[in-house]
């Protein structure tokens, strides 16, 4: 099969991009992120008409933020758009003609990443993207396992502290409270407010107080030196990395990439996950170690994943 599109639905835009066999993408066509669930649907459309207009396309594979069915067609639910078993595949098929699969978006970002980034080389290989929550993909002998029903690998509400902090998911202590974006500014606004004065390159950035830490400051300051910043990098990659522990006596793959915003900022956030990874690894000392490696294709990773899974249907 020739090119293929693949469909990124983020919060604030849809893009739809058309990628080639070795996951180039040639060309990308973006729309705001419309308020409703059929204006979402509509808007997937539209992008797709355009992009594809110079193209012969064969397939579209669209990536979505929720738990999609064993049959890749429906969207079960979506936590962010109005989606309860949602015929996503069937109504989009219906408007551009063309076969559609439809992925969790999680699962698009980790196989685009097996198959043209860091994952090349490996058949084992288990996904985390640490962004406002924490997603994750799985491909163990070199396929993604989507689990029976089609909704593994919701890694980020994996229950690490009994009775812990409140999820937007309803139950308590999940994993991603504690290890993702959203985390890392808890830490940093908790640290500020009582060590004001190891925080002052941190406070400066924002408006001077602790409720006005954004997560981009923490980066910018932790590059700098603060204390405080770089204390809260440490804290996130501390959990980071003992559940990369965890998931590695569930999985034993030969890698972990991790992605996501959080991962942008390279080894000040990685060198501290993979000591957590190691500190935690259970036999650690005598069996053999997974690599903790940075994802590479970034914000592409999602829509070119989505394109080759349309691709192989």
């Amino acid at each position: 099969m020739g090119l293929t599109i693949g469909v990124d639905i983020g919060g604030t835009k849809i893009a739809a991009g058309v990628v080639d066999e070795e996951g180039t993408i040639l060309e990308t066509y973006k729309v705001p992120t419309p308020p409703t669930a059929d204006g979402v649907t509509e808007a997937i459309c539209s992008a797709v008409s355009e992009v594809s207009s110079n193209h012969a396309i064969e397939a579209v594979g669209i990536g979505a933020a929720g738990y999609v069915d064993d049959k890749r067609a429906t969207v079960l639910f979506a936590p962010n758009i109005n989606w309860r078993h949602e015929p996503l595949k069937d109504k989009v098929e219906q408007r551009i003609g063309l076969p559609v699969v439809v992925e969790n978006d999680a699962n698009c970002a980790a196989w685009g990443e097996y198959r043209f980034g860091a994952g090349q080389g490996h058949e084992d290989v288990i996904c985390i993207t640490l962004g406002t929550g924490l997603g994750g993909g799985i491909i163990i002998g070199n396929k993604l396992r989507r689990g029976r029903f089609g909704v593994a690998a919701e890694f980020g509400h994996i229950r690490v502290v009994p009775d812990g902090l409140l999820c937007g998911c309803g139950s308590q202590g999940c994993w991603e409270q504690y290890a993702s974006g959203r985390a890392l500014v808890r830490y940093a606004k908790q640290r500020a407010n009582a060590t004001p004065e190891n925080a002052a390159a941190l406070l400066a950035l924002g408006d001077g107080t602790p409720d006005g830490i954004e997560g981009r400051h923490i980066s910018e300051a932790a590059r700098a030196g603060d204390l405080v910043a770089v204390d809260a990098f440490r804290e996130l990659a501390r959990w980071a990395g003992a559940g990369l522990a965890d998931l590695a006596s569930l999985f034993d793959p030969s890698a972990f990439i991790v992605g996501g915003g959080v991962s942008d900022e390279g080894d000040l956030v990685l060198d501290p996950i993979r000591k957590s990874f190691k500190r935690w690894l259970v036999g650690g000392a005598w069996r053999p170690h997974a690599q903790v490696l940075a994802a590479q294709l970034g914000g592409k990773a999602g829509m070119v994943g989505a394109a080759d899974l349309a691709r192989q249907g």
